[in-house]
């Protein structure tokens, strides 16, 4: 291991853990502030941020760890790849050029954040201090969540146009999925907690496990639950060369499976008798039932306006289509956009008569046209598609070493067939400080084992002079 990973620049990792903890907040906040007030602009002051961050980041790490360049450049390369894709199926089809940045910034900045992160040294120091960023922010939207369920119940808080459910929305407050966006990140945030904490009390780490799941069921966010298990049951098969964790796995989410229809079955709470309801309507699921129909209408809609070939590869043009562009934004935020040039498609305006006559898509967002895997293979054909898989593998083959972050990111894989939460800021940038923390931690546990510390001249020297100065590496006495 080049051991010049762990140069510290005091002064510069400050600045850019500061500008990663404000691209943070500049997607976990902006929905409640929106609903206090602020300009509806403030949604979209992360478009901005989150490139910036990691623009800052590149250009000023001190890092020079060859094999962690070569997996930055991988990311640089392939969203790259990911924009040239985009421009090319945007010439193809007409789209407008803020829809290239839009759609751009949507689907990178998660890997954008992330590698703004590694490519930073980060002290214990600050990894502490993005990690109770992280924690903080997390349990106000817990809490906020389940003081919105209160006051909901007992008719002190009205909202109009959401169940009552579905306004338990915690800090995404009366954001269209607010309720399954707060409670994803609230659940994964809270299992980070329980495996990481190890020197908090073990009731305290499961007190807020125990809170998170609370607000699925009070907020009826059933599908989080069943993203979960599902993204259990395919890190079970990843390990498969692993005889002793996939017996284990397989025990434990069998046992889950096995209290969960239990629990279904025998216990009196409103927030489990959805569960009941659609297990029981069995006649929905069949390869010609309606709730499959009503899943690829989307796609049936988007293939009827191909026109060549080239269609299959580039699709019909960034936020042309069913994901969260050209679904939600595009939509909501028309008024602002299209001055800007933003260019919208029928295939989108088409869906979204679908959604709002069909009452299987009403009743669920489970049976949903507008998902993200659909969205991008629509707005981007498979060459799209194939390039954001591509950011995918890199960062699960190199980054996700765990198993909590490669939990993490599958539950994004199957959020991405539901509806366009992948897509989701807020939640998939949580994510990405998950994943960026457990890398920098076992960076951090290898740091210590090889005993490295710094030349005794290196903290007085300049950030260009650093560069030059070899390491001095204390020798591990333990090994």
């Amino acid at each position: 291991m080049n051991q010049q990973l762990y140069i510290d620049d005091n002064k510069g990792n400050v600045k850019n853990l500061t500008l990663i903890i404000i691209a943070f907040c500049s997607v976990f906040y902006p929905r409640i502030l929106d609903t206090i007030g602020f300009p509806p602009a403030i949604n979209f002051v992360h478009f901005l941020i989150v490139p910036f961050t990691l623009g800052v980041a590149i250009f000023t790490t001190p890092i020079k760890d060859r094999r962690q360049i070569a997996i930055s450049w991988q990311i640089i390369v392939a969203t790259l790849l990911l924009l040239g894709v985009m421009v090319a199926s945007a010439l193809l089809n007409k789209a407008g050029i803020i829809n290239i940045f839009l759609d751009f910034v949507l689907l990178s900045e998660p890997f954008l954040l992330i590698l703004a992160i590694i490519c930073l040294p980060l002290s214990t120091a600050s990894l502490a201090k993005l990690r109770t960023w992280l924690l903080v922010s997390a349990a106000t939207n817990v809490v906020l969540a389940i003081i919105q369920y209160f006051l909901i119940e007992t008719g002190k808080l009205r909202i109009i146009g959401y169940s009552p459910a579905d306004g338990v929305q915690g800090v995404f407050y009366l954001s269209g999925a607010g309720n399954y966006v707060s409670v994803a990140v609230s659940l994964c945030v809270a299992l980070y907690y329980l495996i990481d904490a190890k020197s908090v009390s073990l009731g305290w780490r499961l007190f807020w496990l125990i809170a998170a799941f609370y607000q699925l069921l009070v907020s009826d966010s059933k599908q989080i639950l069943i993203v979960f298990v599902i993204a259990w049951l395919l890190l079970v098969f990843t390990k498969f060369n692993q005889i002793d964790r996939f017996v284990f796995y397989f025990i434990a989410i069998t046992l889950f499976i096995i209290a969960l229809f239990w629990a279904i079955e025998n216990v009196d709470f409103a927030g489990l008798n959805a569960f009941k309801y659609w297990f029981s309507r069995t006649e929905l699921y069949g390869p010609d039932g309606e709730a499959v129909n009503a899943k690829m209408a989307g796609i049936n809609i988007i293939r009827s306006y191909f026109q060549s070939p080239l269609n299959w590869l580039l699709g019909l043009g960034p936020g042309h289509t069913v994901g969260r562009l050209g679904g939600w934004i595009l939509r909501d935020y028309k008024n602002m956009l299209i001055p800007l040039g933003a260019t919208i498609h029928p295939a989108s305006l088409q869906t979204w008569q679908l959604m709002t006559s069909n009452w299987l898509i009403l009743e669920s967002s489970m049976f949903s046209p507008m998902f993200t895997w659909a969205g991008i293979w629509g707005d981007l054909g498979f060459l799209g598609l194939g390039v954001f898989l591509y950011l995918g593998y890199i960062v699960w083959h190199h980054l996700c070493r765990d198993d909590l972050s490669k939990l993490f990111v599958l539950t994004m894989v199957v959020y991405g067939f539901i509806i366009t939460q992948m897509e989701e800021p807020g939640q998939s940038l949580t994510i990405a400080i998950l994943i960026g923390l457990q890398w920098h931690q076992r960076q951090n546990r290898k740091k210590a084992r090889l005993g490295v510390t710094l030349s005794p001249d290196f903290e007085s020297q300049s950030g260009a002079a650093r560069a030059s100065t070899p390491l001095y590496v204390k020798p591990n006495k333990r090994r």
